[in-house]
C-alpha cells in the first residue's frame, strides 16, 4: 500500500514537474501543434487565446495530477483536497477571480461517504432449493445508501424488468406492482429499438442509467435493488463495476430524496442462477421484459442481507473562478466550461498497485480547463459575457459536485448560457474529428458546425449510443437545471492513423484502463489532441459569449422544460 508523504516533500515535486515540463526546448516538427484555424466573427483577442494553448503545459498538468503522491483523488481522500487546493492555487495565480464561497474558489459540497465493510453477508434464498450465498466483490457489490451503519434485510424479490416508468414513451415497469418494501431485480440498459421516437432509438436515454434505476426504485418506496450486470448492456465489465464500487461512495448529506437500504449489482450468471432456481430462464424474463405488455412479477425468493457500513460524514469542494464580461449589459450572463478533478483515490484491500491515477480520466480534462483559463487570463480583450471555470468533485461517485454546483450555482441557472465540459480526452495526437454528443439539441449546433468546419474537424456522432455517455458527465447535472451543455471530446481519427487504430485504442481503454490503476501518465503521451480541443472549445466558448441572445434547447428537448421555468429567455 502506498505511504502518504508530506505536503513540502508535495509541493516540491510539483515545482520540478512543472519546471521540467514548461521550460523543455521547443516541440520538434513531429510533435508540432497545428496552425490556429480562421474562425469568422473570431476577435484578434480569441485568436491569440488559442494561439496560446500549449499542449506541454498541459502535460505537466496531467503528469502532476495523476501522479501517485495524488494518491488518485479520491472524493474526501488527501489526494482530492489537495488537488482541489492545486487548483485553486493555479486559478490565483492566471489572476482569474474567486467565484467561490466568502471570497474564495473553493465551494464547500456537504457529503457523507460510505464504505461497505468486509463483514457484510448477501444470500439468495429460492423458495425451493439451497440459499445462495454471493461473495463480496466477486458476485456483488452493494451500498447501503441511508447512511445507517448497520441494516438487515429479509425482503421478496419482485422481478421488474428494466425498471422504468416513461409516460411519454407509454411504458410503465411499475404498472399494477406491489414493490413497497422490496428487493427489485432489474436490468441496466432500457428497451431496444430503432426507433427514435421510442426512448430515443439506439441512443440511451437517462432510463437506462443505473442512476435512474436506483432513483426511481427508492421513489417508489422499494427496500433495494439488485441491478443484473451484462457487459453489452451496461458498456463496461465487472471489473469496472467491481473498482468503481469497492471503496468508499459518497452521496450529499442532508439529500431530502429517499434512498436504498441496499444498492447493489451482480454478475450476470448469479442472476441465471436465481432465475433457475425459481423456476424460470433469464434469457427468456429479460426478452419478456423489452417486449410492450410486459408487467412485473413476485419471485419465490427472498434477499438476505447484513449490511456493515462505514459512515463518514466530510466536505469536499468544488472549484470556482471566473473572468468579468467585457459588456455592461451582458456580463451578469455566464459560459462555462467545467471538468471534474475526481477520480476512485486509493481502494483499500485491492491486490497490487491500488492507487487509481486516473491520468485519462480525468487529469485531461482538467489540464484543459487550466490551460484555457490561463490564455483568458492573458487575453487583452474579453467575451461580452463572462466566462466561469468550474472543476467539479465527487464526478466517479454519481456527479454528485456539480449536481450540488447546479442546485447552487453563483450565479442564477437562467443566467448560464452554455456549459461545455471536457471529461476524459484521449492524449493520441493531432485529431481530425470531434464529439459534441448533446450540442445538436441546443441552438447552439450551427455555430458548433462551422466553427468545427474551420478546424477541419469532422462531427462524429456518438460511437456508442447504447452507453450513455451524454448522462455520465457533469454536463448533465447542468442540463437537468435548464442550462445547455454538453462535452467536447476528440473522436477516433487521429492524424496519421487510420479510424480502426483510434477504435482499438477506445477499446483498448475501456478493456484495461479505464477505472484501473493503469490509468497512469506515460511519457509517450501526445496531448496534442487535448490542445486541439482547447482550442476548439475556445473558439466556441468565445462565440456564445459575444452571441446577441442566449443558447437555448431546441423546442421539445427533454431540457427545454427546465430552461424555460429557470426563467432564462
Amino acid at each position: 500500500m502506498y505511504k502518504p508523504v508530506s505536503i513540502v516533500l508535495l509541493i516540491a515535486l510539483t515545482s520540478v514537474l512543472l519546471f521540467a515540463q514548461t521550460s523543455s526546448a521547443p516541440a520538434t516538427p513531429s510533435t508540432a501543434m497545428p496552425p490556429v484555424p480562421k474562425v469568422a466573427g473570431l476577435p484578434p483577442a480569441a485568436e491569440q487565446a488559442m494561439a496560446s494553448i500549449d499542449s506541454e503545459k498541459i502535460r505537466a498538468e496531467v503528469k502532476f495530477l495523476a501522479h501517485d503522491l495524488l494518491e488518485g483523488r479520491g472524493t474526501g481522500q488527501r489526494g482530492g483536497d489537495i488537488a482541489a487546493e492545486y487548483i485553486a492555487t493555479q486559478f490565483k495565480l492566471y489572476g482569474l477571480k474567486p467565484a467561490g464561497d466568502n471570497g474564495s474558489y473553493l465551494q464547500k459540497v456537504p457529503m457523507v461517504g460510505i464504505i461497505t465493510e468486509a463483514g457484510s453477508t448477501y444470500a439468495l434464498l429460492p423458495a425451493k432449493g439451497d440459499p445462495l450465498v454471493l461473495k463480496n466483490r466477486d458476485d456483488i457489490v452493494a451500498m447501503d445508501e441511508t447512511g445507517q451503519p448497520l441494516t438487515d434485510i429479509d425482503a421478496p424479490i419482485v422481478w421488474v424488468g428494466y425498471g422504468i416508468d416513461a409516460p411519454e414513451y407509454n411504458w410503465n415497469d411499475y404498472k399494477g406492482a406491489d414493490v413497497k418494501g422490496k428487493v427489485l431485480l432489474m436490468m441496466v440498459n432500457e428497451p431496444p429499438s430503432d426507433d427514435v421516437k421510442f426512448f430515443n432509438g439506439p441512443a440511451l436515454t437517462y432510463y437506462g442509467r443505473w442512476t435512474y434505476k436506483f432513483e426511481e426504485a427508492a421513489r417508489m418506496g422499494a427496500a433495494g435493488v439488485i441491478l443484473i450486470h451484462k457487459t453489452e448492456m451496461a458498456s463496461y465489465g465487472w471489473d469496472v463495476v467491481r473498482n468503481s464500487w469497492s471503496g468508499e461512495r459518497s452521496y450529499l448529506r442532508n439529500d431530502p430524496a429517499p434512498k436504498l437500504k441496499i444498492a447493489s449489482w451482480v454478475q450476470l450468471e448469479v442472476a441465471r442462477k436465481l432465475a433457475q432456481d425459481c423456476g424460470k430462464n433469464l434469457d427468456d424474463m429479460m426478452s419478456a421484459a423489452a417486449k410492450p405488455g410486459f408487467k412485473a412479477e413476485p419471485l419465490p425468493a427472498k434477499l438476505k442481507a447484513h449490511i456493515v457500513s462505514k459512515v463518514r460524514p466530510f466536505d469536499s469542494n468544488n472549484v470556482v473562478a471566473m473572468v468579468a464580461g467585457s459588456d455592461p449589459k451582458l456580463k451578469d450572463q455566464a459560459v462555462m466550461y467545467s471538468a471534474h478533478y475526481d477520480h476512485l483515490g486509493i481502494v483499500p484491500g485491492m491486490p497490487g498497485d491500488n492507487i487509481y491515477n486516473g491520468a485519462q480520466d480525468n487529469a485531461t480534462g482538467v489540464a484543459i480547463l487550466l490551460e484555457i483559463a490561463r490564455a483568458y487570463s492573458d487575453a487583452k480583450q474579453l467575451p461580452r459575457r463572462s466566462t466561469y471555470f468550474v472543476s467539479v468533485t465527487a464526478e466517479e461517485q454519481g456527479l454528485r459536485g456539480s449536481e450540488f454546483f447546479g442546485k447552487n450555482p453563483p450565479l442564477a441557472a437562467k443566467q448560464i448560457s452554455l456549459d461545455l465540459n471536457f471529461d476524459d480526452i484521449p492524449p493520441l495526437g493531432v485529431p481530425e474529428e470531434v464529439g459534441v454528443s448533446g450540442a445538436e439539441r441546443t441552438t447552439f449546433y450551427p455555430t458548433v458546425e462551422s466553427t468545427a468546419k474551420a478546424f477541419g474537424l469532422a462531427i462524429i456522432p456518438d460511437p456508442n449510443p447504447n452507453a450513455g455517455h451524454y448522462y455520465r458527465s457533469d454536463h448533465f447535472s447542468l442540463a437537468r437545471v435548464g442550462v445547455p451543455a454538453f462535452s467536447v471530446g476528440s473522436g477516433m481519427l487521429y492524424q496519421g492513423h487510420d479510424r480502426q487504430w483510434g477504435i482499438q485504442q477506445a477499446k483498448d481503454f475501456v478493456a484495461k484502463d479505464y477505472h484501473h490503476p493503469s490509468d497512469e501518465y506515460h511519457p509517450e503521451m501526445d496531448f496534442r489532441s487535448d490542445a486541439v480541443i482547447a482550442r476548439f472549445a475556445i473558439a466556441l466558448g468565445w462565440q456564445a459569449g459575444n452571441q446577441a441572445n442566449e443558447v437555448g434547447w431546441k423546442s421539445g428537448d427533454e431540457f427545454d422544460k427546465a430552461r424555460k421555468a429557470s426563467g432564462a429567455q
